[in-house]
């Protein structure tokens, strides 16, 4: 009998592929629009990157990757993330770095030749900001002028985020942190720990830390049934070297996200709170389904893979 983990991720892989033609952002059926449309195949980009093996796509994603493959070298692409002015050179630099081994790389070089240099730059970004643009660069054999992991860690939200208390009052529900704290500290690790697959560079008490802050959080969120940031945050167990499955917060969360999938395999939305109606018209659903699925998916292939030397 398949366990828990192992049916959440069969359900958010299936769903998934089958809702392939949503992620295309060139195909005739409905979709985000703007800023969504560029974010979908990003995502979608970045799920068949991580979950990369030498043999070939991970069990469920090999229509994923093809269409990744097949939308890395379409022409149309890069002008679709240069259309969000906010996101064009994240959008650019992600792009760049998430490019499917094997394939012509020509255009790859023409998006990254026309990244202002000023965005490689630490000036005017945040320690969190940083470390984004230093990971993405690095993916992408990018130079920059972003400090070395080691400078940054000490000011990064893994690490100088304190838990509620008297420098930092908790929101009105009672959270440890802000639901874009929170968020921050996630993707804080996934950067720093290469979504699992790498060391994320902490110890001593900066883990203990770390770990303390997920744990609270996690906890919160079960309790509130914020599904995608408990995702986020059951990966961000992982990648800080616990098996979240033994922990009694990152159990809980993969129980709230099994309870909370439905019988085709999506997660409805980012919460409770906020789930689409099952009513709902495809691009709807899709619009509010496809980050909290797409991110579950992630976590399970995670949690489930063996952990890297």
């Amino acid at each position: 009998m398949s366990s828990p983990l192992e049916r959440l991720s069969a359900g958010a892989l299936g769903w998934l592929d089958g809702n392939l033609d949503l992620f295309d952002p060139f195909s005739a059926s409905p979709r985000p629009a703007g800023h969504g449309r560029a974010k979908a195949v990003l995502e979608l980009a970045l799920l068949c990157h991580c979950a990369a093996r030498p043999a070939g796509p991970a069990d469920g994603l090999g229509g994923a990757a093809a269409l990744v493959r097949e939308l890395w070298q379409d022409p149309a692409l890069p002008p679709l993330f240069a259309g969000v002015p906010t996101y064009a050179s994240t959008y650019g630099l992600v792009y760049a770095a998430l490019a499917p081994d094997g394939i012509d790389r020509t255009q790859v070089r023409e998006v990254l030749a026309r990244l202002d240099p000023g965005f490689l730059s630490p000036r005017g970004k945040s320690p969190y900001q940083r470390i984004e643009v230093r990971h993405y660069a690095d993916k992408a054999g990018l130079r920059h002028g972003i400090e070395p992991y080691a400078e940054l860690l000490p000011h990064s939200p893994l690490v100088a985020f304190p838990a509620a208390g008297p420098g930092n009052p908790a929101s009105p529900d009672g959270a440890p942190l802000t639901v874009p704290q929170a968020y921050a500290v996630t993707h804080t690790a996934f950067y720093l720990g290469d979504f699992g697959r790498t060391a994320p560079r902490l110890d001593g008490e900066a883990l203990a830390h770390a770990l303390d802050l997920v744990d609270r959080s996690l906890r919160h969120c079960v309790g509130q049934e914020l599904w995608d940031l408990a995702a986020e945050l059951v990966l961000t167990q992982f990648v800080l070297g616990l098996d979240p499955l033994d922990t009694p917060s990152g159990a809980a969360a993969v129980d709230c996200l099994v309870r909370a999938q439905r019988p085709d395999g999506a997660l409805p939305g980012r919460s409770a709170a906020l789930a689409a109606r099952p009513s709902a018209p495809a691009g709807e659903f899709f619009a509010k389904a496809y980050h909290t699925t797409l991110v579950t998916a992630l976590m399970a292939l995670a949690v489930s893979s063996p952990r890297p030397s």
